[in-house]
């Protein structure tokens, strides 16, 4: 079957998580059924009613949140003064833990998409005893060599493009990490200088996906596109927070801490990421996980087959 009906929320609130932020959540579904939550992507997309649509609603509580600075949560990312020091992966993991203490909620079933199934990797490394499963799709592991290959690396495929989206930096910034080169234009004073940056992130991000630059209607919100583009670059430009190592890949490398914990991957075949093979490295160092390879399906939750393989497995943990 595909995705599930359209529904609403039928609680939800703003939550201090500390730092002068708000995180927005809301819970839908039923209020007595397995407890599940779900993480966006970016970092910086922020959630929509689509992920309520990926677990049954008459079986799971499904709770939905915009991480800091996204969707509607405060302050947000577009603002020039929110500060993102206090945007971390830590800190992200802080506010799932508050919120799920906030829900009276004792274990949930975690289910990321792109970001979020590195953001719901780590959680589940780092607090085993409050994940019943993982559910991810347009599978990431926050490693550099990914950010690499998502900048740099690409410019082989879609030389065009690349070639504008470096010519957008300085002549001394085009070497080395480019999503924290453009994070200091992004992080500039002058108005401009950001706007123009977040518009090149943003083709560029276009670019690398079956559609012509510009074609993604939530880019060209002014406020989601400099949001996304800041705290995509902020995290990109900074090993994802994820401490030292990463250059090898702290995830995957702490891939046996999810040991006894269920999880299912489903990868498009077509998805640029599985060009370095983390998905099937973590599927091998990670037991008690299993690996759904839809064909022809790119990067993310929405493509033909992939909804269908996501529901399945939400579908086939909550008779668990």
């Amino acid at each position: 079957m595909g995705l599930y009906p359209e529904i609403e929320p039928h609680d939800g609130g703003m939550l201090d998580v500390g730092d002068g932020n708000q995180v927005y959540w809301e819970v839908c579904g039923n209020p007595r059924g397995k407890p599940a939550v779900m993480l966006h992507g970016g970092p910086g997309s922020g959630c929509t009613p689509h992920y309520r649509r990926y677990c049954d609603p008459a079986a799971y509580r499904i709770v939905l949140l915009d991480q800091r600075g996204s969707g509607r949560s405060t302050p947000h990312a577009s603002a020039y003064g929110t500060d993102m020091g206090v945007n971390t992966t830590e800190r992200l993991i802080r506010d799932l833990e508050l919120l799920r203490r906030r829900l009276d909620i004792e274990r949930w079933l975690v289910w990321g998409v792109s970001w979020g199934s590195v953001l719901g990797l780590r959680y589940a490394q780092t607090h085993p005893h409050a994940v019943s499963e993982l559910v991810l799709t347009g599978v990431a592991t926050g490693s550099d060599p990914e950010v690499a290959l998502l900048t740099r690396g690409l410019g082989k495929i879609f030389p065009e493009a690349f070639e504008r989206f470096l010519g957008e930096l300085p002549a001394h910034d085009r070497d080395g990490n480019l999503a924290a080169a453009y994070n200091r234009l992004i992080e500039s004073p002058d108005p401009r200088v950001r706007e123009r940056a977040a518009r090149a992130w943003t083709d560029w991000e276009t670019a690398t996906v079956p559609a012509p630059p510009r074609s993604v209607e939530r880019y060209e919100d002014a406020a989601f596109r400099m949001g996304f583009a800041r705290t995509v670059t902020h995290y990109w430009g900074n090993d994802h927070f994820l401490g030292e190592g990463n250059a090898e890949g702290v995830v995957l490398r702490d891939a046996p801490l999810l040991k006894g914990i269920p999880g299912t991957l489903v990868q498009g075949s077509l998805d640029f990421g599985n060009l370095l093979g983390i998905v099937w490295r973590l599927h091998r160092a990670w037991p008690d996980s299993e690996l759904v390879v839809v064909d022809d399906a790119g990067h993310g939750a929405g493509a033909p087959g992939m909804a269908e393989a996501l529901v399945a497995a939400t579908d086939r943990y909550a008779r668990g």
